[in-house]
């Protein structure tokens, strides 16, 4: 039974590590523009795609998942350049069914491009699995891991060591104070896209060895990187990576415990229970109202 537990935590660290950065994107537009971007999954999806389509033209792995990337963060700026912000200034819904839209749009591009075919991308290096006590591991868990872990020390070292991270801080706290001492908002609304489009690539690359990828693939991540999100206080990027890492655990102790076919069910009850009693998130800021 211990081994068993050990396998599922193991397995749900894993699959959290991948909802964290998804859940790092949503948290990063969320602060420099208070919108939530539905399209974050899709980023997810033409990373994997796309890696998968240049490898198979004949670059190497490695490049290949570095151009996904560059290509990736492109579509997240065009995306801001050409959808977000000539809406600036709309209300959050308008803003929010853009952000829909473009994913629909984005999907269909990647249907065409690649059909409803499941693709997929080699271990990067090996698929031999790693024994640790009675729970096995692949080694690509292990690259999900360690790259997960530099990802969110880089975003926090950028947020508390450079320039541009106080920037966008001080974007999320106050647009408008923001502005008037000089800080380009448009910019950093701009960088928060590309910084978010480039997680949610690497998120893709980095897990499609383990699960199958295709053009709808980025749907569910979606979901689920926003559901860390909610978990973790919206605002908060430490808290979605923590609200990832809680929902895959969540995940697969349901799945092994319970049943496979409720694992997605546990997860987004378990976000419900949250946002009934913790509506600002388990590490969300706490709003006071004085009447």
């Amino acid at each position: 039974m211990l081994d068993q537990l050990l396998q599922f935590l193991v397995t749900g660290i894993t699959v959290g590590s991948t909802y964290a950065l998804v859940g790092l994107g949503f948290a990063l537009i969320y602060n420099a523009s208070d919108v939530v971007n539905f399209a974050q999954g899709e980023f997810v999806m033409l990373g994997a795609m796309i890696a998968i389509a240049l490898l198979a033209a004949g670059l190497p792995l490695s490049l290949a998942a570095i151009v996904a990337t560059l290509i990736t963060v492109l579509v997240g700026l065009l995306l801001e350049r050409f959808a977000i912000e000539p809406a600036l200034g709309a209300s959050v819904v308008v803003t929010i069914i853009i952000t829909i839209g473009a994913a629909i749009f984005l999907r269909g591009i990647a249907m065409l491009l690649w059909g409803k075919d499941f693709h997929s991308l080699p271990a990067f290096s090996g698929d031999t699995p790693i024994r640790i006590g009675g729970a096995t591991l692949l080694p690509q868990s292990l690259w999900v891991l360690g790259v997960t872990v530099a990802l969110v020390v880089l975003v926090r070292l950028f947020f508390d060591h450079t320039l541009l991270g106080k920037a966008l801080l001080a974007c999320s706290f106050n647009r408008a104070a923001a502005q008037l001492v000089g800080i380009n908002v448009r910019v950093m609304l701009r960088l928060a896209y590309g910084l978010s489009a480039g997680l949610g690539a690497l998120a893709g690359i980095l897990i499609a060895p383990i699960t199958f990828s295709s053009y709808e693939a980025g749907v569910m991540l979606g979901l689920k990187g926003f559901s860390a999100a909610i978990v973790g206080g919206i605002g908060n990027p430490m808290g979605a990576v923590a609200g990832g890492l809680l929902l895959g655990v969540l995940e697969s102790l349901g799945a092994g415990l319970i049943s496979s076919g409720y694992k997605d069910a546990i997860a987004f009850l378990f976000v419900l229970m949250v946002l009934c009693f913790e509506p600002t998130g388990l590490f969300g800021h706490k709003v006071a109202e004085r009447v």
